[in-house]
C-alpha cells in the first residue's frame, strides 16, 4: 500500500508541478484548456456519452495554436508518468529485495544459482551450464517512439532528481535544490522542440545507439558481481570460472535491408565509431585504475614478471621510456598501467586505409591479457580487496565490450542479394540469366565458380553491386585486421533457399581470395570467418525453414566453411513479419515449431544452434516480458545460448535508468539459464496437436480479414499509417523495396498504426475465432485450454500478452478513427468483423485464464491502464480531428498541410508515451 501511495504522490506531484509550468510558460488559458479537456475525456470513461460527443465538439472547434499546446501538455503528461512508474518499480524491486534478504528475489542470478543448487547440482555441472552460457542482446535502429536525444537527456537527469528526492535524509536546503533542479528540467523541456525537423542519418542513429553505453559500464560489472557473489554463497570455497556470458551487438549502421542509406562507407564510419567508444571506455577506466593503485613496491612487494613485461616493453617500443619517466619507479602496477594506456592512445583508428603503430591494440583479447598480468601481481602484493572493488570492474568491461563496444551486424533483403549475383555472373558470362535458374542449378552454379576471381570494371556495375563489393572488402578487412569480435554476422532477410546462404559465402570466398597486402592481413591459426546468419520471417519460410537448414549444411563448401565456427549455426526467426503475415497464433505457433525443427535438423548433422529472436517492443511483434518470452521458448531452443534484439522505445524503457537495466539483464540471464539447465514437465502430445489446429483456423481467419477486398484502403484510412511513414524519426523508408502493400510494407508501422488507433490487431486478432470453431466441435476444449495455460510456459506467454493488448485496446476509441473510412460499406463489413472477434477474443481469453477481465490477476498493471485512458483518449481523438482537417485540404494548402502534419506528429508521440510497448 505505502509503494502504491508513493506511486500516486509521485504522479500527483508531477502533474501539479507541470500544471504551474504550463500556466507560466503559455497562460492560464491553456491549462484551463488542458483541464476542460481532461474532465470531459474522465466523464467519457465514466460512460458519461454527452462527455464524449462534447469532447469531439471542443477539439473540432480549437484553432492549431491552441491545439499545439495541448498535445504537448498530454504528451509531457505521460513522459512524466513513465517515469514515476519506472522509480516506483525500483522501489518494489528494492523493498522485495530488503524483505526476502537473505533469500534472493525471483527471476533473479542468485535465485537461479540456487535452484541449480536446490536441484542437486555439483560444481562440474554448474561450471558446465557456465561454460554454455552465451547471451548477446542486439540494438537495432527502430525508434519508434522518436524521442530526440536533448529530450531523453533531460528526463534522465529529471529522473535522477525523483530519485533523489526519495531520500528521507536530506536536508531542508537539498531538497529545496533537487526540488529547483526538477522544475528546471521540466520548464526546459516544455520549451524545447518535441519534433525532428529531418529525418535523422544513420549515423546521428549510431550515435543514439552509443548514447546508452554509459549505463551499460555502469550495470554490466554490476551482473558479472552477482553471479560471482552468488556462485561464492551457494557454493562456498569453489573456485568457478566466469566466462563472458553477456555481450552486446548492433543493427545500426549495417542493416541495408530496404534501407538505401547504409553503404558501404557509412558501414565502414559506424565500425570507426564503435571502435572509438569502447577506445575511451577503456582508457577512461585505465585511468580510474591508474589513480587508485599506488602501491609501493618498497611495501607490498614487486612482482618479478610483471616487471620483466615492462622492462621488455621499454626496449621493445622505446617510446614507452618517455611515458614511464615522471613515474615513481616504486610504483610498479601505475608503470604497467600508464604502458597499456600509451597502447590505448595508439590504438585509434581514423579510417580503414590506417595502419596501427608497434604497440598499439588489434583485438581486446590482447588488452585481456595485459590486465591478467596485471590481475597475477596485485594479488601476490597481498591486493585481494582491490582486484575485487577495483580491477574486476574492468576486467568485466574489457571482456564484455573489448575494443568495441558492441559486435555489428551487416543484414540484407535475399532479392537484393540474387540480384547482385545475377549482374555479377551474367557480366562475367558464367550463366545467361542468374535470376531464373532453378534453385538446383544456382546452387550448382555457384559452388562450380567458388572462389570467383573474375575482371572487374567495377565502374560499368550497378551502384548496388558495388556497393556490395565493397561491403564484402570491409569485412574481410575488418575481421581479419581487428578479429572475430567485429562482426556478428551476415543476415540474410526473407530467406527462402540455401542458395541464398550460399551466394553470400560466394561473395566472401570472392572477397578473401582477393590479392590482400601485407599490412591487411593478421597472422590466426585458423582465418576468421563471416558468419552467415538465416532470417526465417514469414509464415511459409518458417514452416520451410528446417528443410532449407538441411539442404545448406548438406552442401559440403558450406559445412566446411561452419567447421571453422566449431560447427554451430546462428539461426534467426522474425516475430514481426510472421504475425503481419499469418496473425497472432499462427506467428506464435509457426516460431515454435520451427525452432523445435531446426534444431532437430541440426542436431542429426552434428551442428548446434544459437537462436537469434527478432523480437520488438510491442506486442504484436514478440513483445512483453523478456524473461517470460525466453522461458516460453520450446526446450530444444535453449542450449544456454542466445541472441535477443532490443528495438523501439525498450531501448529507453529498459536502458535509460542503471536499476532498472540490472533487473532486466538479470532476468534475462535466470531464464536462459534456468531454461537451458533444468527439466521441464513433458507437454503431453496432444496439447501441441490442438494448438496445431487452433493456428490453421486463426490463420484462416486472419487472412480472411486482410485479405478482404478494400482491406488495404480501409487500413491506410482507419489509422495514421501515411502520417507515420512520412514521420522524420527513423533513417529507414517504411517498405523495403518502395512498394506499397502488404506484404512489403515494415511491420513496425503496421503495428505502430495498430496501437494509435487503439485497436492492436495484430496481437490477438484470429485467436478467438480459432478457439470458438474449435469449441464448437468439442465443448471441453476450453477447460483443457485452461490447464495448458496453468502448465505450459508457451500457452501462457501466448495468453498474457493477448490479454495485455486486449486490455491496451479500446473499441470505442477505435470506433472513431474508423469514421474516417470514406467508403460506409467497407467501414461497416469490416468493423464488423474486428469488434466481433474482440467480443469473442476477450470471452474466449477470459474463460481459459478464468479472471473476470483481462489483467484482473495483475492490478497493478490493469490500474496503471485504467489511470491512462483518461489522458490518452484526448490525444486520439485530437488525432482524429487532424487527420480529418489535413485529409480535406487540397494539395496546394501547403502551409496549412504543414502546421497539421507537425500537430499530428505530436499526437503520435503522445499515444505511443501513454501507451508504451508500441514498438
Amino acid at each position: 500500500m505505502q509503494t502504491q501511495d508513493s506511486l500516486r504522490r509521485d504522479v500527483r506531484q508531477l502533474g501539479d508541478l507541470l500544471g504551474q509550468i504550463i500556466t507560466e510558460q503559455s497562460g492560464t488559458a491553456t491549462l484551463d484548456l488542458v483541464e476542460q479537456v481532461r474532465q470531459l475525456a474522465r466523464g467519457q470513461r465514466g460512460g458519461e456519452t454527452a462527455a464524449g460527443d462534447e469532447l469531439a465538439r471542443l477539439l473540432g472547434q480549437l484553432h492549431p495554436r491552441q491545439m499545439q499546446p495541448l498535445a504537448r501538455a498530454f504528451g509531457v503528461f505521460f513522459d512524466l508518468a513513465n517515469l514515476a512508474e519506472d522509480r516506483q518499480r525500483v522501489r518494489v524491486l528494492r523493498e522485495r529485495e530488503r524483505s526476502l534478504h537473505p533469500q534472493p528475489v525471483s527471476e533473479s542470478i542468485p535465485a537461479a544459482i540456487l535452484a541449480l543448487r536446490e536441484a542437486g547440482w555439483h560444481p562440474a555441472q554448474v561450471q558446465a551450464a557456465l561454460d554454455k552460457l552465451s547471451i548477446e542482446l542486439v540494438f537495432t535502429a527502430h525508434p519508434s517512439e522518436a524521442k530526440r536525444r536533448a529530450i531523453r537527456a533531460k528526463l534522465r537527469r529529471m529522473r535522477t532528481a525523483v530519485e533523489s528526492l526519495d531520500d528521507d535524509q536530506l536536508l531542508p536546503r537539498e531538497r529545496r535544490e533537487w526540488e529547483q533542479r526538477l522544475r528546471a528540467e521540466l520548464t526546459s523541456l516544455w520549451e524545447t522542440e518535441f519534433l525532428k525537423t529531418r529525418r535523422p542519418t544513420v549515423l546521428d542513429e549510431v550515435a543514439r545507439g552509443l548514447s546508452i553505453t554509459p549505463r551499460l559500464v555502469e550495470t554490466v560489472p554490476r551482473i558479472y558481481s552477482a553471479l560471482r557473489n552468488a556462485l561464492a554463497q551457494y557454493y562456498p570455497g569453489v573456485d568457478f570460472r566466469l566466462p563472458v556470458f553477456l555481450r552486446f551487438g548492433s543493427w545500426i549502421g549495417g542493416d541495408r535491408d530496404g534501407h538505401p542509406h547504409v553503404t558501404a562507407p557509412v558501414t565502414a564510419e559506424t565500425l570507426l565509431k564503435l571502435r572509438t567508444a569502447a577506445l575511451d571506455l577503456q582508457y577512461e577506466q585505465c585511468q580510474r585504475l591508474f589513480d587508485a593503485l599506488s602501491l609501493s613496491a618498497r611495501l607490498c612487494g614487486s612482482d618479478e614478471r610483471l616487471q620483466n613485461e615492462i622492462d621488455a616493453a621499454c626496449k621493445q617500443w622505446p617510446a614507452v621510456q618517455q611515458e614511464l619517466k615522471n613515474l615513481d619507479p616504486r610504483e610498479q602496477l601505475r608503470q604497467w598501467l600508464a604502458i597499456i594506456r600509451w597502447k590505448l592512445k595508439n590504438s585509434y583508428l581514423q579510417s580503414w586505409n590506417d595502419v596501427l603503430p608497434p604497440g598499439a591494440y588489434a583485438q581486446g583479447s590482447q588488452l585481456l591479457a595485459d590486465l591478467e598480468l596485471l590481475q597475477s601481481a596485485l594479488l601476490a602484493q597481498g591486493g585481494k580487496v582491490l582486484l575485487e572493488t577495483q580491477l574486476l570492474q574492468w576486467r568485466d568491461l574489457v571482456a564484455v565490450f573489448g575494443l568495441q563496444v558492441s559486435r555489428l551486424d551487416v543484414r540484407q533483403d535475399s532479392r537484393r542479394l540474387v540480384e547482385v549475383l545475377h549482374e555479377l555472373l551474367t557480366t562475367d558470362q558464367l550463366c545467361a540469366d542468374y535470376q531464373n535458374l532453378s534453385e538446383e542449378e544456382k546452387q550448382a552454379l555457384l559452388m562450380r565458380t567458388m572462389p570467383w576471381a573474375g575482371p572487374l570494371n567495377e565502374e560499368r556495375l550497378s551502384p548496388l553491386t558495388r556497393d556490395t563489393l565493397q561491403l564484402f572488402r570491409l569485412l574481410r578487412r575488418v575481421l581479419e585486421y581487428l578479429g572475430p569480435d567485429t562482426i556478428g554476422g551476415f543476415i540474410v532477410s526473407l530467406t527462402q533457399y540455401p542458395s541464398d546462404l550460399l551466394g553470400v559465402l560466394w561473395l566472401w570466398r570472392w572477397a578473401q581470395n582477393e590479392t590482400s597486402s601485407a599490412r591487411d592481413t593478421v597472422c590466426y591459426v585458423v582465418r576468421p570467418e563471416l558468419r552467415i546468419i538465416p532470417l526465417f520471417e514469414k509464415i511459409g519460410d518458417l514452416q520451410r525453414a528446417a528443410q532449407t537448414l538441411c539442404a545448406i549444411l548438406d552442401q559440403p563448401v558450406y559445412r566446411a566453411h561452419l567447421q571453422k565456427q566449431n560447427s554451430r549455426q546462428i539461426v534467426m526467426v522474425g516475430y514481426s513479419d510472421s504475425t503481419k503475415d499469418g496473425g497472432y497464433l499462427s506467428a506464435c505457433w509457426g516460431l515454435y515449431q520451427a525452432q523445435s525443427a531446426l534444431h532437430d535438423a541440426a542436431a542429426a548433422r552434428g551442428v548446434q544452434i544459437t537462436f537469434f529472436h527478432g523480437r520488438g517492443g510491442s506486442l504484436g511483434r514478440g513483445g512483453g516480458p523478456a524473461a517470460r518470452g525466453i522461458i516460453s521458448l520450446p526446450t530444444a531452443a535453449l542450449d544456454g545460448t542466445l541472441r535477443l534484439t532490443e528495438q523501439g522505445e525498450v531501448l529507453a524503457e529498459r536502458y535509460d535508468d542503471p536499476q532498472i537495466a540490472f533487473r532486466h539483464l538479470e532476468q534475462v540471464t535466470w531464464a536462459t539459464l534456468i531454461g537451458s539447465s533444468l527439466p521441464r514437465a513433458q507437454v503431453p502430445p496432444e496439447w501441441p496437436r490442438l494448438v496445431e489446429e487452433l493456428s490453421a483456423l486463426s490463420y484462416q481467419a486472419y487472412r480472411e480479414l486482410v485479405d478482404y477486398p478494400g482491406f488495404i484502403r480501409y487500413f491506410s484510412e482507419g489509422t495514421p499509417i501515411e502520417e507515420i511513414e512520412q514521420l522524420p524519426i527513423a533513417s529507414r523508408p517504411a517498405h523495403r523495396r518502395g512498394e506499397r502493400s502488404l506484404a512489403d510494407l515494415r511491420a513496425i508501422p503496421w503495428v505502430f498504426s495498430w496501437t494509435q488507433n487503439r485497436l492492436l490487431i495484430p496481437a490477438w486478432y484470429g485467436l478467438g475465432l480459432a478457439i470458438t470453431r474449435r469449441a464448437a466441435d468439442d465443448p471441453g476444449v476450453l477447460e483443457t485450454l485452461s490447464r495448458m495455460y496453468r502448465e505450459w510456459p508457451f500457452w501462457q506467454a501466448t495468453l498474457d500478452n493477448a490479454a495485455l493488448a486486449l486490455a491496451k485496446a479500446d473499441l470505442g476509441i477505435a470506433s472513431r478513427y474508423q469514421q474516417l473510412v470514406t467508403d460506409e460499406g467497407l467501414r461497416a463489413a469490416i468493423w464488423e468483423r474486428i469488434s466481433a472477434e474482440y467480443a469473442r477474443t476477450r470471452e474466449v481469453v477470459d474463460r481459459m485464464m478464468q479472471v473476470a477481465e483481462p489483467l484482473a490477476g495483475t492490478p497493478w498493471l490493469h490500474q496503471s491502464i485504467a489511470v491512462r485512458n483518461p489522458y490518452i483518449d484526448p490525444l486520439n481523438m485530437l488525432q482524429i480531428e487532424l487527420l480529418r482537417r489535413r485529409r480535406a485540404l487540397p494539395e496546394i494548402a501547403n502551409e496549412e498541410r504543414e502546421q497539421l502534419r507537425d500537430l499530428l506528429r505530436l499526437t503520435v508521440q503522445g499515444i505511443a508515451a501513454g501507451m508504451r510497448t508500441t514498438g
